[in-house]
């Protein structure tokens, strides 16, 4: 399908406001809206808890699996319902067994997002966390990370974007260092939906957790968490309930297949039709145009805020970056010029780099031209 036949517009309205923070949360289509809108009218009519409830609710569950599995290129069942990407990080940190004298690696807090850090940092007393050190932009030499490498490593754990400054970590390399005595954990809340017609096996990843709200633009309350079926057997449910395990034997319980396995308690089944249409609305758009089409934006903002003086950006160049433009301004409170710029209708940012705070902006395929020429003006403003 061409994407010109699509009306973002009509799909994403924004009411004169420009939002340009979907690095964080992204719109909802409204096509999307209607979906939960007809699934809950749906689900009330049929009768909830009825047969006919139940097939709807798989329906949906079964759609969002089909869709995403597509997109990373795996299978259906290793596809795990979540909330978000901070309940995939937790269902690892917690779940997994380690063995006497075990070590963790994470990468410098500075660049990394307390998500994808408190749950590990949490099980210092178990387990010993070794630091990766890396440089201004977030990246780290392999050759330290090979040094911090040993037998007793038990899990490797990155995100594949920066959520600061939209840095792409070579992570495939990663994947390629370690045996299968180490799992090898991603965050990859800033990839998925944002890196075109992306491989993500490449990656040879165990675990992959990411939310539907950010580039894939589903509702909040929606999470996906990826178990290979390999590494499934390892991981202990940090939750049990009747949807994800079985009695046998008169008095013992065993865990279902995957996914039902960490699927414990209802999901969020309306969150799940409005995921299930922003996937089928980004696919229609194509994984590639959109990629395309946001470093065709972030380029165009990011060349028109450099002919700002004094103006100060943050983060690799466009080739290792996704489409994140972070920035500061000379004398200026990064915090006091987002709370300026919303003033005027356009959301942005607040984030860091360690102690150093700063504006990001993110743009998203719907976003248009005219928009980020009047970001650039405002800021000129300032």
């Amino acid at each position: 399908m061409n994407p010109a036949s699509i009306e973002i517009a009509d799909e994403f309205p924004g009411a004169g406001q420009i939002y340009l923070n979907n690095a964080s949360v992204s719109r909802v289509p409204a096509s999307s809206i209607r979906a939960m809108d007809d699934f809950l009218t749906e689900y009330n009519l049929v009768g909830p808890d009825s047969r006919a409830a139940a097939d709807l609710v798989e329906g949906v569950a079964r759609r969002v699996r089909k869709a995403v599995s597509g997109m990373l290129h795996c299978q259906p069942d290793e596809i795990v319902l979540t909330q978000s990407t901070t309940d995939g990080i937790n269902m690892v940190a917690g779940g997994l067994s380690f063995q006497p004298h075990s070590n963790i690696i994470i990468r410098s807090m500075a660049h990394e997002h307390h998500a994808n850090t408190f749950p590990w940092l949490r099980l210092h007393d178990r387990v010993e966390i070794r630091s990766l050190s890396v440089d201004d932009d977030g990246f780290f030499d392999f050759g330290d990370l090979e040094a911090l490498l040993d037998s007793g490593t038990a899990l490797v754990s990155m995100s594949h974007a920066l959520y600061n400054t939209g840095a792409i970590l070579p992570l495939e390399r990663v994947g390629r260092m370690l045996d299968d005595r180490t799992s090898f954990f991603v965050d990859a809340a800033q990839t998925v939906g944002n890196l075109g017609a992306y491989d993500f096996s490449r990656l040879k990843c165990d675990f992959m957790s990411f939310n539907g709200s950010k580039w894939l633009c589903g509702p909040m309350g929606t999470g996906l968490f990826y178990c290979s079926r390999r590494a499934a057997a390892a991981l202990e449910p940090i939750s049990i309930g009747g949807d994800s395990a079985m009695l046998y034997d008169s008095s013992k319980v065993a865990f279902k297949a995957m996914p039902d396995k960490f699927e414990a308690g209802f999901r969020n089944f309306v969150g799940l039709a409005g995921l299930a249409s922003s996937l089928e609305c980004v696919m229609r758009f194509g994984l590639d145009n959109i990629r395309n089409r946001n470093i065709h934006l972030s380029r165009t903002l990011r060349e028109g805020l450099a002919d700002i003086p004094d103006i100060t950006f943050y983060g690799p160049e466009e080739a290792r970056r996704i489409g994140t433009i972070s920035f500061n301004l000379k004398g200026r409170d990064p915090a006091d010029v987002v709370q300026k710029l919303e003033a005027q209708g356009i959301v942005v940012a607040l984030r860091e780099i360690g102690e150093t705070k700063m504006v990001r902006a993110s743009p998203h395929f719907y976003n248009t031209e005219r928009e980020l020429s009047t970001t650039i003006d405002a800021i000129r403003g300032l």
